[in-house]
């Protein structure tokens, strides 16, 4: 990234000249497992995001070693329009689908 560059988030770090342009190297980020959630999926792990869920999840789908989807719905394979998939299945390992009533129950000695 050129961001970093000259600044004291660079210091101590491997820095390369391309097309003129200073960048700071850095590693990958990684992750054993990774947590997400997704509007829909079908049982591949194709997944379909519903707004600010569209941030992270398909970074860190990418970044684990092994993914566990949460979805809304799970649909039959076919079901997702291609456009519309984000992650893509080879990076999900399970897809589980988690009930409306589920989502809405407060957990115990919460305040209505």
């Amino acid at each position: 990234t050129p961001t970093g560059y000259g600044t004291p988030l660079a210091e101590g770090k491997e820095t390369r000249r391309i097309d003129g342009r200073d960048y700071v190297l850095e590693y990958p980020i990684h992750a054993d497992f990774a947590l997400i959630r997704a509007l829909r999926g079908d049982r591949w792990g194709n997944l379909v995001y519903r707004k600010t869920a569209r941030n992270f999840g398909p970074i860190m789908a990418a970044a684990a070693k092994c993914t566990i989807a949460q979805v809304r719905e799970i649909v039959n394979l076919g079901d997702l329009d291609p456009e519309n998939v984000v992650t893509p299945g080879i990076f999900v390992q399970r897809v589980v689908e988690i009930a409306a009533a589920a989502r809405l129950m407060a957990p115990p000695g919460a305040a209505a």
